[in-house]
């Protein structure tokens, strides 16, 4: 298997599955969830990490630095922990104006203070000109796992319904339309953002929370279908239901791309059981960044491992992995 650059879908699934889970085998990377939970004394502690090369640096709605943060504070948050202290790890290419590096840096502590965490520990290396494409930043996080609930893939059951947070695709198309210079009516942001405290306020409400997974890399698409085949279930969703706002979806059409394959950075999914669906709606929509939260479909049957999508004209579609990424350096 050869890497392509920007490689995505199908084969990081397979460098994952044949090279990283076999190599380090242990019961906390088997799960494939966004972090790992582990017991530290008598506390659980959630902690992940996650390396940003997106370019361009700066966009509509955000940046390398804040997207850094608010990607590592929502992985801890899909394992139902309330973020606390991050690292940051800096590779700069030689001859990067100190500018940037400071605006980052202030993008990363402003973003920090709206999530509640603190940029604890970091590193900084330089590697030669042509070597960095500018900047990449890496960032690990740490948070405490406040409820007894054992949220992950593993958990999810038939007849649960899937709920999305929000809208889709706006990441994915501010990236481009950056890198391009791209001119569409009226300026899309992305929907960075941290999502803390939407699930707090779940799990809080005594939601049973199932499962949760944020909606990066590969959008709303690819990982319903991961989460499908992790728990040998079958998830039927209706694209009627699913939230994109007009001008993303005149975006895709002009660009050829499937808004359920744009990447997110403020977005996720969360699986409850029926019973509590509509009382976790409200929950979420009393947050302004869940104002569209949405249920978009339920588990209808396990053993399945496949997710089917009813279209907007009535029929029904399967929904697969991509061979790769519509969109490389998004995240």
């Amino acid at each position: 298997m050869l890497l392509a650059h920007g490689g995505g879908g199908r084969l990081m699934s397979q460098l994952i599955e044949r090279v990283f889970v076999p190599t380090f085998a242990n019961p906390y990377l088997s799960r494939q969830h966004d972090g790992a939970v582990v017991r530290c004394g008598s506390v659980r502690v959630a902690f992940t990490t996650d390396s940003y090369v997106v370019q361009p640096l700066f966009f509509a709605g955000g940046d390398i630095g804040s997207l850094a943060v608010n990607g590592t504070v929502n992985d801890l948050a899909m394992c139902g922990a309330r973020p606390q202290y991050l690292s940051c790890g800096l590779i700069l290419e030689e001859g990067l104006e100190l500018e940037v590096v400071r605006r980052v840096a202030e993008s990363m502590q402003a973003a920090a203070g709206r999530a509640g965490v603190q940029l604890v520990t970091g590193d900084t290396k330089v590697v030669e000109r042509g070597k960095g494409d500018g900047l990449f930043v890496n960032t690990a996080g740490i948070g405490v796992v406040e409820s007894e609930l054992d949220i992950g893939p593993e958990q999810i059951r038939p007849g649960d319904v899937v709920l999305l947070s929000g809208d889709v695709g706006r990441h994915g198309i501010a990236i481009i339309a950056q890198r391009e210079s791209l001119q569409f009516e009226g300026t899309i942001e992305s929907d960075c953002a941290p999502v803390a405290e939407e699930v707090l306020a779940l799990l809080a409400a005594g939601i049973e929370v199932h499962c949760l997974r944020d909606l990066t890399r590969g959008g709303l698409g690819s990982a319903l279908v991961e989460l499908a085949e992790r728990a040998g279930a079958c998830v039927e969703v209706c694209e009627r239901d699913i939230p994109v706002r007009e001008e993303v979806r005149g975006a895709c059409e002009i660009l050829g791309l499937d808004p359920l394959y744009v990447a997110n950075e403020g977005r996720f999914v969360a699986f409850v059981p029926a019973a509590q669906a509509e009382r976790a709606l409200g929950v979420l929509r009393e947050h302004a960044g869940s104002a569209q939260a949405a249920a978009i479909g339920a588990v209808t049957a396990a053993g399945s491992g496949r997710v089917l999508m009813e279209s907007a004209v009535g029929g029904q579609r399967l929904v697969d992995r991509l061979s790769g990424e519509q969109l490389p350096r998004i995240c």
